[in-house]
């Protein structure tokens, strides 16, 4: 399992474009992919569950995978989270 914090830049937040961006790449891989926030699990796959995830800028998320794909998974969120 890789598990990595993210702040989110995006001054806007984890709005719906940059959350069907993000859900758009985590489906592209085969690992289990979670956002969690203050305590609570998200699955990164489904767009209603990363728009619940409620993210504004300056907020720090935490990152999972855990499969065959983890760390590729990991490093195209991230970069998907710094484009928004």
């Amino acid at each position: 399992m890789v598990r990595v914090k993210y702040t989110i830049k995006n001054e806007e937040g984890l709005h719906a474009r940059p959350a069907a961006d993000f859900c758009k790449t985590a489906s592209s891989f085969k690992s289990t992919i979670r956002i969690i926030k203050d305590g609570e699990e998200f699955e990164a796959k489904s767009m209603l569950m990363v728009l619940c995830v409620g993210a504004v800028q300056g907020d720090e998320i935490e990152l999972t995978a855990d499969g065959e794909d983890e760390q590729e998974a990991i490093d195209a969120l991230i970069e998907t989270l710094d484009m928004a």
